[in-house]
């Protein structure tokens, strides 16, 4: 099993900025990628961004977020600059993990409230 655990989140201005973190532990066979999502108030999980490992390991930068992966500590971060209250919202990290025995697989973690207000 694959157990993702998200840390960082909290209560922040508008037009600050913060920096979540997600540590991967378990069976990590191959790490196929990391990434964010995030699900606001009575909408839809959305994709904020993906790294996967055979594009190369570098940034996502999407805009005002910015996705990054420590693959030796396999971790992923997600950082988040000029904050809006539209980006609050409970944000979750990803893995895609291959394993002999399952194949490839999506994993999730508990995910961590952002709220963003005055």
């Amino acid at each position: 099993q694959v157990q993702l655990v998200e840390s960082g989140g909290g209560l922040v201005q508008p037009g600050g900025s913060l920096r979540l973190s997600c540590a991967a532990s378990g069976k990590l066979t191959v790490v196929n990628g990391m990434g964010w999502y995030r699900q606001a108030p009575g909408e839809q999980r959305e994709e904020v961004g993906k790294i996967w490992t055979v594009r190369g390991t570098g940034d996502v930068v999407k805009g005002r977020f910015t996705i990054s992966r420590d693959v030796s500590k396999n971790q992923v971060y997600l950082q988040i600059d000029s904050l809006k209250p539209e980006d609050t919202g409970v944000y979750y990290c990803y893995a895609n993990v291959y394993d002999y025995a399952t194949g490839s697989r999506d994993y999730w973690g508990q995910g961590t409230q952002v709220t963003v207000s005055s």
